[in-house]
């Protein structure tokens, strides 16, 4: 089954930036920055960078500009980019777990509102009775496609199909994905779901 994409207003307004109209170009950036912004925040908690990743996103559409093809929703699109970059970015520390020290360059704590991913576990954040801390911190413990696949599917309500053009994967395997993410934060918050029953 062929899809056509040429309905979808992101798509048009990149077609005009192809042909040469600028303005085009800033109503992307206006559209799509508040849910690129949203995306970060939902894959990398408020890490300090999150508008200069953005910022990014968008850079890496001037450079596709000529290349472009519509092979997916224009957000779907945007979001493979941007889970490109997210994923660059966590893979710059020396593991995984840097991402999480809940420090950012100048050494201020950039965790300390929603609990750091690492130095607590969502346990210790639920006995608080913080359960958004809590659930923040067990998405954030989640391996990358597992957490990109479980935002995509929970906060944006993608279709599997197209989390897959994301992840470049296919729907079975993001069906997966998704249900391990939900079997994981499961575990990870069950002693505090515990505690909440009478």
């Amino acid at each position: 089954m062929s899809h056509s994409y040429e309905d979808d207003p992101g798509v048009r307004w990149m077609r005009a930036y192809q042909g040469g109209d600028e303005a085009a170009f800033d109503r992307i950036v206006e559209v799509y920055s508040g849910q690129l912004y949203a995306l970060f925040t939902r894959f990398l908690g408020p890490a300090p960078e999150r508008e200069d990743l953005v910022q990014e996103v968008f850079l890496r559409v001037i450079r596709a500009r000529e290349r472009y093809r519509p092979t997916a929703r224009y957000s779907t699109w945007l979001y493979r980019i941007a889970f490109n970059i997210a994923v660059n970015r966590t893979q710059r520390g020396t593991d995984e777990a840097s991402l999480y020290d809940g420090t950012d360059e100048g050494g201020e704590a950039v965790w300390s509102e929603i609990g750091d991913a690492r130095e607590e576990p969502p346990s210790v954040a639920l006995e608080r009775g913080d359960a958004v801390s809590a659930v923040r911190a067990a998405i954030a413990s989640l391996p990358e496609a597992q957490r990109m696949a479980l935002v995509l599917a929970k906060y944006d309500e993608l279709p599997y199909s197209e989390i897959a053009v994301v992840l470049r994967s296919s729907e079975k395997a993001v069906k997966s994905l998704v249900h391990r993410a939900r079997e994981n934060l499961r575990a990870r918050l069950a002693p505090f779901l515990q505690q909440e029953l009478p």
